[in-house]
């Protein structure tokens, strides 16, 4: 690994390194509680938008397309936040290496928590001289969202594992995981509950807004402790020995492109796997079975029914579908807080690489288990999320690991959200196409998601274990 595996012996700025052996500032409830609220809003606020990308967005939005190319286009702007989340890892990446960990979080949250606001303020495509101009904002208010997430997951993992006991960093790097799988079930058990009390002609009109509207009361929860921080102590000892570094984008490039590039692919099958866990089994799950189930859909909704786009799915309901996926999450939650100390145990390489063979081996079995009735998909969700937890829980140690401490922020938000565009970005996208190229076949998709892990695998074969370190 042609890594420095901890900051050089000798200051950028030519003075003598100044040791620092004092104990870490932050008290771990206050470390885990910090890094694990921040990732549940942040990514409260971006499943908030991929579960309406699915439900209201098409027809909000994008009213004048039949549904293939509404939901399609509905996922062109989901995509746009992949786009600018490693423009927000470049630039919050740059300040959490020069300016520090704590003020870079609470500006991440705060460019996440107001685009998300906003979009529960904008106008819908159905109101008069908006039909334009709400698709528009719509993606630009997507991009605000990519920008904040682009910076918060770095500094959340750092704000973790630099504060970390020895031989813990795998276990600390969890808890801002475990955001994942809560914001999750939060985002989706708001929209579970809103269904549920609201008519469809509510939903539509209002209850969308409820989810991103409430996102302002979580970032306010968020910035009250993240205010309360002090800043890591790896980043601390950066300073003291003047070893900031000026450009750390250009430093990063310069000394660490090797890392850069495994990290980004050792990330691809996680986030692939995810997003078709989430996105599109949501998508297939509750799309018509039928042509005729379908053309009632449609007829209900006001919206002509092309039958020569048609694809069939799995025909369950919106709300039984998505408490079958928070069913499958809870799973991802218990396991990405078991991987840690697998992760210490057998290391990080030899951990990831057992569950990349099993992510490889479960993308080949989903003709099989979509087509085992409501036992068959249950099975896949759960099978699913508990490898997209013991995959995901690593990553909060591995890609940090990689990278020396003043270029630590920027390199691994740079892995993290470049592998974001080529691996969750355009997997839905890619797996609605799969779906329609195999006459409504998931085989495609599973072969898609197997190809990636095989990827992802020759990554980890390539790279060395990151556990022992020098952080």
């Amino acid at each position: 690994m042609s890594h420095v595996s901890s900051p050089p012996s000798v200051p950028e700025n030519g003075s003598a390194p100044v040791e620092t052996g004092s104990a870490p500032a932050n008290s771990r409830g206050r470390v885990i509680f910090a890094s694990l609220i921040g990732t549940s809003i942040e990514f409260y606020d971006f499943y908030v938008y991929a579960t309406a990308a699915v439900l209201v967005f098409p027809k909000l939005f994008f009213p004048n397309v039949d549904d293939t190319t509404a939901l399609l286009a509905s996922f062109a702007a989901f995509g746009a936040a992949f786009v600018a989340r490693p423009i927000g890892a470049l630039v919050f990446g740059h300040f959490g290496d020069r300016i520090g960990r704590k003020g870079t979080l609470i500006a991440s949250l705060l460019t996440m928590g107001i685009a998300t606001v906003l979009i529960g303020c904008l106008p819908t495509a159905h109101t008069d001289g908006w039909l334009i101009l709400a698709p528009m904002l719509l993606v630009v208010l997507r991009f605000g969202q990519g920008l904040g997430l682009g910076g918060e997951w770095s500094g959340a993992a750092l704000l973790a594992t630099e504060n970390a006991p020895t031989n813990k960093r795998a276990i600390y790097g969890t808890f801002p995981q475990l955001g994942a799988p809560i914001g999750f079930i939060l985002a989706n058990g708001v929209f579970l509950w809103l269904s549920i009390t609201l008519s469809p002609a509510q939903f539509a009109d209002w209850g969308w807004r409820v989810p991103f509207l409430s996102s302002a009361v979580l970032v306010i929860v968020g910035l009250y402790v993240r205010l309360r921080l002090i800043e890591t102590p790896s980043f601390t000892k950066v300073v003291a020995n003047g070893e900031v570094a000026k450009l750390p984008v250009a430093r990063v490039f310069a000394t660490s492109w090797r890392p850069l590039i495994l990290g980004t692919f050792i990330m691809l099958a996680t986030y692939v796997l995810f997003y078709l866990m989430t996105t599109f089994t949501l998508t297939f799950g509750t799309t018509p079975a039928t042509a005729d189930a379908a053309r009632s859909v449609a007829e209900a909704a006001g919206r002509t029914f092309n039958p020569n786009t048609f694809v069939a799915g799995l025909g369950y309901s919106r709300n039984n579908f998505l408490i079958m996926l928070i069913v499958g999450v809870v799973f991802f939650g218990i396991f990405t807080l078991v991987s840690g100390p697998l992760a210490e145990r057998f290391g990080r390489r030899r951990t990831l690489i057992w569950v990349t063979l099993g992510i490889v081996v479960f993308g080949l079995l989903f003709v099989p288990l979509f087509g085992g009735g409501f036992a068959g998909v249950m099975a896949l969700l759960i099978i699913g999320f508990t490898l997209m937890g013991l995959t995901f829980g690593p990553m909060g140690a591995v890609l940090p690991e990689l990278f020396p401490a003043n270029v630590r922020y920027t390199g691994s938000a740079i892995s993290y959200n470049v592998s974001s565009i080529l691996g969750a970005a355009v997997a839905p996208f890619i797996a609605v196409a799969l779906w329609q190229a195999a006459g409504g076949s998931p085989v495609l998709v599973g072969a898609y998601l197997s190809a990636m892990g095989a990827i992802t695998l020759v990554a980890l074969i390539l790279s060395k274990d990151t556990k022992n370190v020098d952080y």
